[in-house]
Order: structure tokens, then sequence, then C-alpha cells
């Protein structure tokens, strides 16, 4: 009988621990209270880019001044997931490239065709540049470190930029200001890491791309 009595009160008082997938037990010893957190995932969100409302703004420097104009996106999307950014992927169209600070038609023509030329973008041979995510990091409120795969000129190097991100509800808006080396991609015109005795003529490395992207929940 006492067997049966001691059995009965180790059945009461001992938690019951029970492995239910996709959901944590927890015991609380003041108030042996057996409380089950259900984790639930929620399905991504996807967000597609405004073209028309985005934009990319460009800056090139040189020994004797810079050149600024933009560049419009052809296609983008992010994925939202418990209301954190988990991926981005973007695509631009280099034959839109636009010069913004020659106000000569004629020097604004021979700008942007140097700039589609073969010599720098090649827009006729590789007409899309890409940016694909490898990973989000969310730093804290809107700030983000995205870190992936820049394609220009069918060359692909890594690349990091910090980025604000905000969502609301069913839009998004996110910016980021991005230095890209254009020599890594094959752009080595007038870059003095590659040719000497430039002088005045040097264009320097690193171009600036200032990022501002509109997006839909689908």
């Amino acid at each position: 009988m006492k067997i049966l009595t001691i059995a009965k009160a180790l059945i009461v008082t001992t938690p019951l621990l029970i492995s239910v997938p996709g959901k944590r037990l927890s015991h609380h010893a003041n108030n042996e209270k057996n409380i089950v957190h259900i984790t639930r995932q929620v399905k991504p969100q996807s967000y597609k880019v405004d073209t028309h409302g985005s934009k990319i703004n460009w800056l090139a420097k040189k020994v004797t001044g810079a050149h600024n104009g933009s560049i419009a996106i052809s296609y983008g999307k992010l994925h939202v997931q418990n209301d954190l950014v988990i991926d981005v992927s973007l695509h631009i169209d280099i034959r839109s490239i636009t010069d913004a600070d020659l106000t000569d038609k004629d020097s604004n023509d021979k700008l942007v065709n140097t700039l589609k030329g073969g010599t720098f973008f090649n827009s006729d041979k590789y007409p899309d540049a890409a940016f694909v995510s490898t990973a989000v990091v969310h730093a804290h409120g809107s700030q983000y470190t995205l870190v992936g795969k820049l394609t220009i000129k069918g060359i692909t190097n890594e690349l990091n930029f910090p980025a604000t991100i905000i969502i609301n509800k069913n839009k998004l808006i996110a910016n980021a200001k991005i230095s890209i080396d254009r020599t890594k991609f094959g752009i080595k015109i007038r870059s003095k890491s590659f040719f000497e005795n430039l002088g005045d003529k040097v264009i320097f490395n690193n171009f600036d791309l200032e990022v501002v992207l509109f997006a839909n929940a689908e």
C-alpha cells in the first residue's frame, strides 16, 4: 500500500514532459505549472520593387572633377519574415544610364555613349547588372547589413554594405549608399592601378551608388 501511495504522489508532483513538434515545454518552479510555448514560422511575404518610383543615382570622380547621373532598376524583389527582411534581389538596366551634370547635349551624349561602350559597361553585350543577397543581417531597428553577390559585365564579386529598410504594412522603403571598385569588374580604363603617366587623366577606381527603393507587398 505504501508503494502505491508513493507512486501516486510522484505522478501528481512530477512535471509531465512531452515532446511536441513545433512546441517548447518549460517548467516554472515558482508555480509548478507546465507552460507550452508555441513557435510558428510565418510564411515569407514578397515585396516587389516599384521600378518607376525607385531610383539609383551614381557618382564617378576623376582628378579634374566628377560626373553624376542615374540608372534604372528593371526588376527587384525582397522577402520579409517575422517583420524582418530575409533576402534581396535587384536587377539594373545598364542601357538606361544617364548623365545629369553636362548641360551641353553633344558632351552629354558623348559621355553616355562612352559609359555604355566597350571600355566601360559594354551595355550591348551586358545589358543587365544584378545584386543577389546571400545574407541579410539585422542590426537594430531599421538598420541592416546586406551581404551578397554583385554581377557587372558578367563578372561576379562579393559585396556588403549597410542599408536602412523600413517596413510599414504593405509598403517597404529601402536606402543604401554603396561604393564599388570598377576595376574588379574589368573596367580598368584610365586607372592608375593599371596605367602609368596618366597625369590629370586619372579616373578614380571607386564609383558611388545611392539606392532608393520603394516596394509593395504582393
